[in-house]
């Protein structure tokens, strides 16, 4: 059949016309099914825990377990603002395709366990609340010591894992000299310069070393966070809100054995 040819161009225009409305009809499947699908990995806030250096930290705590022998190793969670909200903490190990929860005990102390995956994405421990309105601390703990005291072995042990774990953060200029120690474990928990904060379970009036007939009362620049806390370098520092149950104790000083007894004598005990 021919057609006029004012009919055929007229056809042909039309023809043209509606290509690129099909084609464009078209064009959002075929789009779509060209758009990867993207993982958005976890970042991480600069106050959520490293779980590699938290795992190096129980690494340590398996190397040097003499130190601590019948101890057990947990983490504890303790506050650092005055507005801390301490009940029912969520925690987890977050990376960027794993996401793994942590049982939280309800003295706030907890355990990691150990998960590949998570070590190779270089997840987080993370909290459901501001992190930086908590102390991360290791808990090195040996059994069956007495009410209101700790063994000092534990304390060494505790310092080291706490700082290969990364659990200090103290981040006022006045602490620059502990900043720039924090990758030297041993130097910060083998040298009276390089003191590591404990903290007593409540405010302490004094605290006594015993180890057979030898026993002396920490000074006064071990007890409080030294002593030497202003209202400007509070905030900066981990015992904020645990000044009165802060103390140092001499870990560096090897004339008092592992199994030395730290006494607290506390400030609503009995005189």
């Amino acid at each position: 059949m021919r057609f006029p040819c004012w009919l055929a161009a007229s056809l042909i225009a039309f023809g043209a016309a509606s290509a690129p409305a099909a084609a464009s009809a078209a064009l959002p499947a075929a789009a779509a099914a060209a758009i990867p699908v993207v993982v958005v990995p976890y970042v991480r806030d600069p106050v959520d825990k490293s779980y590699r250096k938290m795992i190096k930290g129980m690494d340590r705590f398996a190397r040097e377990h003499a130190l601590a022998p019948a101890a057990t190793l947990r983490f504890r969670l303790l506050p650092r603002l005055p507005n801390a909200n301490m009940s029912g903490i969520s925690l987890r190990v977050a990376g960027d395709t794993v996401s793994l929860p942590v049982q939280v005990a309800p003295d706030n102390s907890f355990v990691i366990e150990r998960n590949a995956q998570a070590l190779r994405e270089d997840a987080a421990v993370v909290a459901d609340r501001r992190t930086d309105s908590m102390t991360w601390r290791a808990w090195v703990q040996t059994p069956g010591l007495a009410p209101g005291t700790r063994r000092l072995g534990d304390l060494r042990l505790e310092c080291k894992v706490g700082m290969d774990a990364g659990l200090i953060s103290n981040t006022s200029p006045l602490f620059a000299w502990l900043t720039n120690m924090l990758t030297d474990t041993d130097q910060v928990c083998g040298s009276p310069d390089g003191n590591y904060l404990f903290f007593a379970d409540r405010p302490v009036f004094a605290v006594t070393l015993r180890a057979g007939e030898h026993s002396m009362v920490l000074p006064f620049k071990m007890m409080y966070a030294g002593g030497a806390q202003t209202p400007d370098s509070l905030p900066f520092c981990d015992c904020q809100v645990l000044l009165e149950r802060s103390f140092y104790a001499p870990i560096w000083d090897r004339r008092w054995p592992d199994d030395t007894i730290v006494e607290f004598d506390y400030m609503d005990g009995p005189p």
